[in-house]
C-alpha cells in the first residue's frame, strides 16, 4: 500500500471513490439527487485548481496500482496554521483493515510537516460512522458548523485533537502480519527519512514493544542497532541515531 499526492491524473478516480462512498454511506440522510450535486459541486471542473492551489492537500492511497482511498485537506487561518481534514474516502469494499486510520495518521503528519499548528476534522453530523471514527483516534468534538451541499443545508461536527497528556496521540491500529496479529501505535513514532517508524506490540495492553512498523510501506521487516539506528529492509528508510520520538506527532 502507498499513500501519495494527488494528482491531475487520479481526478476520475477520487470522483469515483467518492461517488461510491456517498452512496455506500451517506444515503440514511442524503438523497440521491443531493449527493450527485455534491460530486459534482466538490469533484466537478474546480477540483483540478484545488489540487494546483498551494494551501491544498490532497492524499490517495494505492493498492496493486488502484486508487482506493483519499483525503482532502486544506491549511487555512492566520498564517495557515491550521490544517483542515474535510473529507476522507474509502472505497466500500476496501475498507476494514485499518486502511482509514492509516490514511488519517499520513494525512495528519503531512499537515503539520506543510506548518499546521492543529489538525481539525470535519464529519457530518448524522454519520455515526464517521463521528466514531474520530472519536476513536484521538479527537474530539468541538463544535458544529453549516455546510451547503447542492441546495440544502447541512450540520457538520467539528473535531480538534484530544489534549491525551503524556499518552501521546490516540490512534492504534490492529494489523495483520504474517498470520499474527500486532498493535500499532501511532503516539509513539521516530522520525524516519522517508516517513515515520511506530512502535507495534504483540498485545492489545502494549505492554512491551514487538517490533517498529515503517511509515513508508508498512513493513515490520526492518533491523535497530544498539544507538537506536533502525532500517526498513524492504524500503530503505531509516531513523538515525537521534533524540527524535513520540513529540514529532
Amino acid at each position: 500500500m502507498e499513500i501519495r499526492e494527488a494528482t491531475t491524473t487520479d481526478v476520475d478516480a477520487v470522483r469515483s471513490i467518492a461517488e461510491e462512498s456517498l452512496n455506500s454511506t451517506y444515503t440514511d440522510f442524503l438523497d440521491e439527487e443531493t449527493i450527485d450535486e455534491a460530486i459534482e459541486q466538490w469533484y466537478g471542473e474546480g477540483f483540478v485548481d484545488f489540487l494546483e492551489d498551494d494551501h491544498a492537500l490532497v492524499l490517495v492511497v494505492e493498492r496493486d496500482g488502484e486508487v482506493v482511498g483519499f483525503s482532502q485537506s486544506e491549511l487555512v487561518g492566520q498564517r495557515y496554521g491550521t490544517g483542515q481534514l474535510q473529507w476522507l474516502h474509502v472505497a466500500p469494499d476496501q475498507r476494514g483493515d485499518g486502511t482509514g486510520v492509516r490514511l488519517l495518521v499520513r494525512t495528519r503528519e503531512r499537515l503539520l510537516e506543510e506548518g499546521a499548528d492543529q489538525v481539525v476534522g470535519f464529519v457530518l453530523a448524522d454519520n455515526e460512522g464517521g463521528n466514531q471514527f474520530y472519536r476513536d483516534h484521538g479527537f474530539e468534538r468541538a463544535g458544529q458548523r453549516e455546510v451547503e451541499i447542492g441546495s440544502e443545508t447541512f450540520t457538520e461536527n467539528v473535531y480538534v485533537e484530544s489534549d491525551l497528556g503524556d499518552e501521546g496521540w490516540g490512534a492504534v491500529d490492529e494489523l495483520e502480519v504474517d498470520g499474527e496479529s500486532v498493535y500499532v501505535s501511532y503516539g509513539e513514532a521516530a522520525r524516519g527519512a522517508k516517513a515515520p517508524f511506530y512502535s507495534t506490540y504483540s498485545t492489545a495492553d502494549r505492554e512491551e514493544v514487538y517490533a517498529w512498523l515503517c511509515g513508508n510501506c508498512d513493513s515490520l521487516d526492518n533491523a535497530m542497532d544498539t544507538m537506536g539506528r533502525i532500517e526498513c529492509n524492504v524500503c530503505g528508510n531509516r531513523r538515525k541515531a537521534t533524540r527524535w520520538d513520540a513529540s514529532y506527532l
